[in-house]
């Protein structure tokens, strides 16, 4: 995929995170909730108000030397300057020249000084907000372990992802730059004012009248430019999620030779990106430029008042300087201040963003929740009345009971879309159900926490997930305690150690991100050891064997079968070989058991069961 237009010029490298899919283009808005967003942000960082208040006053001391500043080189050109004139008046030149050099070395101190304050309140500031950001991150990590499932079906990873880098990151810039330069400028702006009203009062009304046109033309930057900022987050998200699918499913992408679309995509999103990018940066690039404009003609206006007083005898020469000095200092701070109302819209659009996903709606707490001893859990598994839907128009599962005995293997059955893996989904509860109840051992699921019922369970799904580290760590994922030796019989007991042997490094080899260093067998296999590890008194085994070979496979089943006596098992699966032993065959249909018994009695039956048969197991 290739981009019809160079990236915008000020676009940050990292992707945003915004809605999945969508057609490009549409309107921009505004921050929904400017004045909140920063409020929320204001509210989060007060637990660093002792830092910020020390960074503050570190900053309001570096200005106010620097403030001193023209007014003693405006003393050191009075100085000279009466020198000179008496001098060609026919005078003697009276040049106090050990008063000039004490007036150098005390601006030497000062701008000494007020260096060292910047570079304290540099170093305190930017501490803060790799604090602040740190703490951002880590709670946004800790509210993706506590959502529910629901959430995740709606957003795409990039949207998730985009909260710990590009919105926290814009959090970050402007914590550690904009707000010390807020009160930096601020601090410049009342300093420089006291120090021209000292000067001269009619000089600094002037120098006052072009702050109400300075300000309205601030204004209406801001104000169109707001909306594009929130846009340019809006499409940053939009690209990401784009490209992180299509990078992700790169292989199927081209196998079905959709590059050509996925790149008319790209552009699509990207052209949006450009245009909203375009219009922003453009719009406060203005705003430098407009303030220049105007600040430049509030210098001609002094100018030339200055020099009317200096003509009266009104104003000394230096007094003039160095109004003029402060002036022009005064017009940079309130040209940054308007510089950095465009910084804050960007950062109210991530901080509006981060805030909303950590104010999203956590899994139903836990309550009155009491601890379950494993090692008690004989496996009775009881389904009452089971409602669920993945919202008002999907009910899935509308009417469900069964009962598992202690040890029993019960296999699930039924065409796509029946409702099997939700079964298993509302068991562990990564969904809670709309109506009915779960029981294990007579006790509601409910009663029990979280990571203790799920402690009850061991897992083999159809997807084989791997992480980044040693096959060794692999199997042992979840179960961090257990011994190489443990590990390394789990492996065998899996029929997994023969193919490990013959890897590079062995056990110790490192699976690569996406477990490309493997093949969709051996992943499977490794999976598999890591339920033999975990010895649940429950297990749930979805397509545990669908892409294992059938010489594998045999294998397998022979290790499953002991794996599973003694324990309550749920196996959803399309191959004959892992339904027909099943203790109970249940067969799903529209959400609800069309028919349940044994593989003998559901065949003579003759009903849906047996046209399944009939249609997918004929050939096996």
């Amino acid at each position: 995929m290739s981009a019809k237009r160079e990236a915008p010029r000020g676009a940050s490298p990292h992707f945003g995170g915004g809605r999945r899919g969508g057609p490009p283009g549409g309107g921009g808005e505004k921050s929904k909730d400017f004045k909140g967003s920063m409020r929320s942000l204001l509210r989060y960082v007060s637990a660093f108000r002792l830092r910020i208040a020390a960074a503050v006053a570190l900053a309001i001391l570096s200005t106010a030397f620097v403030i001193v500043g023209p007014s003693l080189l405006g003393a050191v050109t009075t100085e000279l300057f009466e020198g000179v004139a008496a001098h060609f008046a026919g005078g003697d030149p009276a040049i106090d020249f050990s008063y000039i050099a004490r007036l150098c070395l005390l601006l030497v101190a000062l701008y000494a000084a007020s260096t060292a304050l910047a570079c304290a309140q540099g170093f305190v500031m930017t501490g803060v907000a790799m604090r602040i950001t740190y703490r951002f991150r880590k709670d946004i990590s800790e509210k993706i372990n506590r959502l529910p499932l629901r959430y995740f079906d709606k957003q795409t990873h990039g949207e998730v992802l985009s909260r710990i880098t590009n919105d926290v990151d814009v959090l970050n810039q402007t914590l550690s730059q904009s707000l010390t330069q807020i009160v930096s400028s601020l601090a410049m702006i009342a300093g420089i004012f006291a120090m021209m009203l000292r000067t001269d009062l009619l000089m600094t009304a002037a120098t006052l009248a072009i702050l109400p046109v300075s300000l309205l033309l601030a204004m209406s930057v801001i104000k169109r430019s707001q909306k594009h900022f929130r846009k340019q987050q809006e499409y940053l998200g939009r690209i990401n999620g784009h490209v992180e699918e299509n990078y992700k499913g790169h292989s199927i992408v081209q196998a079905f030779n959709r590059e050509e679309e996925a790149g008319k995509t790209f552009d699509a999103l990207n052209d949006a990106l450009f245009d909203a990018a375009w219009r922003s940066q453009f719009l406060s690039g203005l705003m430098m430029p407009v303030m220049g404009f105007v600040g430049n003609l509030g210098y001609v206006a002094i100018c030339i008042l200055g020099g009317y007083l200096a003509v009266r005898g009104a104003l000394r020469v230096g007094d003039i300087q160095a109004f003029i000095q402060y002036a022009r200092n005064f017009m940079h701070p309130v040209n940054q201040l308007a510089n950095i109302s465009n910084i804050l819209q960007s950062t109210a659009a991530a901080a509006e963003r981060v805030f909303a996903f950590l104010g999203e709606e956590e899994e139903s707490p836990e309550e009155n929740t009491a601890p379950a001893d494993r090692s008690a859990v004989r496996g009775h598994v009881r389904f009452e009345h089971l409602r669920f839907g993945y919202g008002a128009d999907r009910v899935v599962i509308r009417d469900f009971s069964c009962e598992a005995a202690p040890g029993s293997r019960i296999a699930i059955v039924g065409p796509t879309g029946a409702g099997k893996t939700t079964i298993v989904k509302l068991l562990l509860r990564f969904y809670e159900p709309d109506g009915g109840v779960i029981r294990i051992d007579g006790r509601d699921a409910a009663s029990f926490s979280r990571a203790d019922l799920r402690g009850l369970f061991g897992m083999v799904l159809q997807d084989a997930w791997l992480y980044n580290a040693t096959i060794r760590e692999n199997i042992r994922y979840g179960n961090f305690g257990k011994s190489d030796a443990e590990v390394e019989a789990a492996a065998k007991a899996a029929r997994c150690d023969a193919f490990i042997d013959r890897l590079p490094g062995g056990f110790d080899l490192v699976v690569s991100e996406d477990a490309d260093n493997l093949s969709q067998g051996q992943k499977q296999l490794l999976t598999i050891a890591r339920a033999f590890l975990s010895d649940p008194p429950i297990l749930i085994l979805d397509e545990a064997t669908s892409s294992v070979d059938t010489r594998t496979e045999v294998l397998v089943q022979q290790a499953m079968a002991r794996l599973l006596r003694g324990r309550t098992s749920f196996v959803i699966a399309h191959r004959l070989s892992t339904i027909k032993d099943a203790d109970l065959i249940l067969v799903m249909k529209d959400g609800d058991i069309a028919e349940q018994g044994t593989h003998e009695a559901l065949l003579a039956r003759g009903g849906f069961y047996a046209e399944l048969h009939r249609s997918r197991f004929s050939d096996e």
